[in-house]
């Protein structure tokens, strides 16, 4: 009988792995089609051919005359740190260039009329999808290599200079994953526009975050954290491979013929808003029904959040213990402290203006509300981050601590805990709402998401901040105000033993 299971879950394997493999065949004719209509296009391969192979020219000129200008003073290493991020940029400008590529994939052969043939094929949508997906990737992910295998044979032969083993694997790796977030996100773009013109006006939210990613970049590599560019390149590939799904959702060949023009529908969207705002029965039914509905709604998002914070933000606390930890004997603790000097402290950091109740509240609201409209524009992720983050330091400062002379139990208690109770529960909340109205794009307009997915989830964010946050917020900066000073400076001054 065993060995009759096991035949038959082999065979079910193989008939899955079988209709996979049809599934990608047919993609595939796709992708051949467009990547050699691609090839065949001078006016698509001669810009892309001039960025491969001029940009590195002047990108090595440009290395040549810093590091003579440099090595003038004794700097050399500035200069030498500057090499790698110029090999990003290298790779960055032909894939940005590439994107007209993508931006093409769907609303450009609707505009030249060449799309219905295609739509009219026995293809399924993911097959049409994922061809056009691979075929506009093809592209700008070679032209990256090629420029940035170009650049470093120059600088090499020029000032002798050749990258090591792991600063170009996290080269490549980067390269890759921007050149497949720009792309999967244009062909996003392509999919659901109606004209070639709003695509390109909509490419720009793609550039500018790249670009700016970049000169975060640029900071690491001059520092040589070649971890944390690991872990973005790995951030980067979430982000794609979400992008890629959202993409998979969202597209409808029926939908894509039948459109001509976008139309706004404001009152329809504000329809949508005031119905997911506005409570059902009042203030009772708000706190009895509408608040746990909603809580019931989101708990895979909260379980996701409480993971990602607390989960990976003491991670990323005890890992900055390990390799940044504060030397013994550094600082000590004050005999004796007053309320004036913590108040003073804790305004000389520059995190606040005063040390009072309205201060701290608006800190924390103005955060909270930055990190829901990121996360409008990372599906969630920017949120997430934005909460970790505090929770990093909590857990570095819970493992450094002892080198001070303090407990990190006693730290925790006195320090963090009498906020934080009623502080972090109202912050995850926030957080889980916002992720929340960034993931519910992925899912297709039929099954409630989308732009109207999002506008309703925001009605949802806006009545749950109102409702539950902000009280339990006020709550938590009295209580940082008026109680944790005083627990701290008992714990400071000795009064705990």
């Amino acid at each position: 009988m065993s060995a009759l299971n096991l035949q038959e879950r082999l065979g079910s394997l193989g008939r899955y792995g079988r209709r996979q493999l049809e599934t990608l065949r047919g993609a595939l004719v796709i992708t051949r089609r467009e990547v050699r209509d691609t090839l065949r296009d001078w006016r698509i391969i001669l810009p892309v051919l001039l960025l491969i192979t001029v940009f590195p020219f002047l990108a090595n000129f440009a290395a040549r005359r810093g590091l003579g200008y440099v090595n003038q003073y004794g700097a050399n290493l500035i200069m030498e740190r500057l090499f790698p991020f110029l090999m990003l940029v290298v790779g960055f400008f032909p894939s940005s260039f590439s994107l007209v590529i993508a931006l093409e994939t769907f609303v450009g052969e609707k505009e030249r009329r060449s799309l219905e043939p295609l739509l009219a094929t026995p293809l399924s949508d993911f097959q049409l999808y994922l061809g056009k997906l691979l075929s506009s990737t093809f592209t700008p992910v070679v032209a990256s290599y090629i420029g940035m295998a170009f650049y470093v044979v120059l600088l090499g032969s020029g000032v002798g200079w050749w990258p090591s083993f792991s600063l170009l694997m996290v080269g490549i790796a980067l390269a890759t994953t921007q050149a497949l977030v720009m792309v999967s996100a244009a062909v996003v773009i392509s999919s659901q526009a109606t004209s070639a013109r709003a695509a390109n006006l909509l490419a720009s939210f793609i550039v500018v975050p790249i670009a700016f990613l970049l000169q975060g970049e640029a900071s690491l590599l001059l520092v040589g954290n070649y971890t944390t560019l690991w872990l973005i390149a790995l951030f980067l590939l979430i982000v794609n491979i979400l992008f890629i799904r959202m993409g998979v959702q969202v597209f409808n060949r029926e939908y894509l013929l039948g459109r001509e023009l976008d139309m706004i529908d404001f009152r329809g969207g504000w329809r949508v808003f005031w119905k997911a705002f506005w409570p059902k029965g009042g203030l009772k039914g708000l706190y009895f029904h509408d608040i746990p509905q909603r809580l019931r709604a989101i708990w895979p998002e909260l379980v996701f959040t409480l993971l990602v914070v607390f989960g990976g933000g003491l991670l990323v606390g005890l890992w900055g213990s390990s390799h940044y930890p504060i030397p013994e004997g550094l600082g000590t603790l004050p005999e004796m402290l007053s309320m004036e000097d913590f108040e003073a402290a804790v305004v000389s950091s520059g995190l606040i203006p005063t040390f009072s109740v309205w201060a701290i509240f608006g800190n924390n609201v103005r955060s909270l509300l930055v990190a829901g409209f990121l996360a409008i524009f990372s599906m969630g992720t920017l949120a997430e981050l934005l909460l970790m983050a505090p929770i990093a330091i909590i857990g570095y400062a819970f493992m450094e601590v002892p080198k001070i002379g303090l407990a990190s139990w006693a730290m925790l208690s006195n320090f963090v805990l009498p906020h934080g109770v009623i502080e972090l529960p109202a912050a995850v909340l926030a957080t889980a709402q916002a992720m929340r109205i960034g993931v519910i794009i992925l899912r297709s307009p039929e099954k409630g998401g989308g732009v109207t997915g999002m506008v309703r989830e925001f009605g949802h964010f806006l009545k749950l901040f109102l409702a539950v946050v902000l009280p339990l917020l006020l709550i938590a900066a009295w209580i940082e105000v008026e109680i944790t000073p005083r627990l701290a400076m008992d714990l400071l001054n000795g009064l705990y033993p």
